[in-house]
């Protein structure tokens, strides 16, 4: 599976704006009201989030999401494996409550 591949599947969700579309990085922002449904496409196509708002990361997944800005106690971290590497998809919410940020991106093994 591919980053633009998981981005296709969320194409009928609303983004306010796309930050970098590159093979092995994308990042958008959407309005937080619409988290749930942009939750449950992740989930779809990546299972049950590795790392749940209001947990801890873990010390894996803090090293995993370091290149990325990291991962802390109120973001979500999905994560999964393909021939082609991980995939990481994390939201982070944003202070305002507005808007969320979604990083996804593909670590080749």
């Amino acid at each position: 599976m591919t980053l633009k591949e998981i981005v296709a599947k969320c194409g009928n969700l609303d983004v306010h704006e796309e930050r970098a579309a590159e093979e092995g990085y994308s990042e958008l922002v959407f309005f937080s009201k619409d988290t749930v449904a942009w939750v449950k496409v992740l989930a779809e196509n990546l299972g049950a989030p590795a790392k749940p708002a209001g947990t801890e990361p873990s010390e894996e997944h803090s090293k995993l999401t370091e290149d990325f800005g990291g991962i802390f106690a109120n973001q979500i971290l999905f994560k999964k494996e393909f021939d082609n590497g991980i995939i990481l998809a994390m939201l982070w919410p944003w202070q305002d409550k507005a808007h969320t940020t979604l990083k996804l991106a593909l670590l080749k093994k």
